[in-house]
């Protein structure tokens, strides 16, 4: 059974930084491409970035150079890191694994 558990949301100032992790199991990591997604509030879940098996990644245009999604195939985790958060980022943060979803960490951008 796939399991897909998001961290490190929380609340920070615009313009600061956050990293999210997103631990994988029941799944052979490597091989999938895993998203990230969000959930503002009274919206619909949008699209933030992909990162495919090869590594290469594909970004939102609304986070094109704030948020590089990476991953640790050893550790079975992938990462988001978001930078120069605006208060239009906050939001509930998914990570997915093709059909498969997390429960999201919830991160809040304050002005």
């Amino acid at each position: 059974q796939v399991h897909l558990v998001e961290s490190g949301g929380g609340l920070v100032q615009a313009g600061g930084s956050l990293r999210l992790s997103c631990a994988a199991s029941g799944l052979t990591f490597s091989a999938y491409t895993m998203g990230w997604f969000r959930q503002a509030p009274g919206k619909e879940r949008a699209f933030v970035g992909y990162i495919y098996s090869t590594s290469s990644t594909s970004y939102a245009e609304s986070v094109k150079g704030r948020f590089t999604i990476s991953r640790d195939d050893a550790k079975n985790t992938v990462y988001l890191q978001m930078t120069n958060l605006k208060p239009e980022d906050t939001a509930v943060y998914y990570c997915s694994a093709k059909n498969h979803w997390g429960k999201g960490t919830l991160v809040t951008v304050s002005s």
